[in-house]
């Protein structure tokens, strides 16, 4: 693992196909979305794909990334909605 690698923790958002939200921490969202839809990692999302990616953040410590997952995970239905499309709009500007 490279050294910038080595230093990234992420929380992530997954949304499922009925809309709700799926709050976890990873080193590659992305590859953890796969395994999601693969079927494999948390039970709860099994039967609940596709799941897509809606909104990650880097942190450069796990406890600081584990810390806000757990913060996260007490947030309203809403607060993650209005997360997630403000993640989307950025990631379009980025773009």
């Amino acid at each position: 693992m490279s050294g910038a690698r080595a230093n990234a923790h992420f929380v992530y958002l997954a949304q499922t196909a009925d809309g709700a939200y799926y709050c976890g921490y990873a080193i590659d969202p992305a590859s953890r979305i796969r395994a999601h839809n693969a079927g494999k990692g948390a039970k709860i999302l099994r039967g609940k794909t596709p799941v897509r990616l809606s909104f990650a953040r880097r942190f450069s410590t796990k406890e600081a990334a584990l810390s806000y997952e757990a913060s996260l995970k007490r947030r309203s239905h809403a607060f993650k909605l209005t997360l997630s499309r403000r993640w989307s709009r950025l990631r379009k500007r980025k773009a």
